[in-house]
């Protein structure tokens, strides 16, 4: 089923690197992967306290967040030889997090990310033992699962090697990208009509400082 596949990422032997270290050996994959890299987000909040636009938007100053947004150079992020294509999972309405980010993905894509949006009832199917795990897919050979703590905060990654799990994973990511939306046209339609998200929404979620 093709639930098992995420279950077998939870079971697979993997090695688990700190952040500094997934960081590091990421980018230099990242320079000379070709083909597709897949990145499949789930997660409603994430905490990005090292990023300026971020912290503008937890702390209320929704123009500040944009502003800052609009001052980054989103191509220089993308892997020179091959093509990343992000899934991203979306629960409605948004959590002050996922606003502020499908602005920042529609963005990126603008920049030639190929980002698409995925609402979350289309993959519950795979979820009967937990959410869907945070990956990136970098060819037959190797995938991170990538890790936070509770608050949301990146902590590292996991080092998966296995190729029957890492096809699996691949296979169904696939077909569920296949299935979503471009995430500017998501963006225009779900995100882009919303009123900035209040304080008390903000202080209401996870992830905040």
């Amino acid at each position: 089923m093709p639930g098992e596949a995420f279950e077998h990422v939870r079971k697979v032997a993997g090695e688990v690197l700190h952040a500094a270290e997934y960081r590091t050996e990421l980018y230099e994959h990242l320079r000379e992967v070709e083909g597709v890299v897949w990145k499949l987000e789930r997660a409603q909040h994430f905490h990005e306290p090292d990023t300026p636009s971020w912290v503008a938007m937890v702390s209320g100053d929704w123009d500040r967040a944009l502003a800052l947004m609009g001052e980054m150079r989103f191509a220089d992020d993308l892997p020179p030889r091959a093509e990343l294509r992000r899934l991203r999972i979306v629960e409605t309405p948004p959590t002050p997090y996922l606003q502020w980010e499908i602005v920042l993905l529609a963005a990126r894509t603008r920049a030639g990310e190929r980002a698409r949006a995925l609402h979350a009832r289309s993959v519950r199917h795979l979820e009967d033992r937990g959410p869907l795990p945070e990956l990136l897919i970098l060819g037959p050979g190797l995938m991170y699962e990538v890790l936070y703590d509770d608050m949301g905060a990146h902590v590292g990654g996991r080092r998966i090697t296995d190729p029957a799990v890492i096809d699996e994973c691949a296979e169904i990511i696939a077909e569920l990208y296949a299935e979503a939306e471009d995430m500017v046209a998501f963006h225009d339609r779900e995100v882009a009509p919303l009123p900035p998200p209040s304080p008390w929404r903000i202080l209401s979620h996870p992830g905040h400082p």
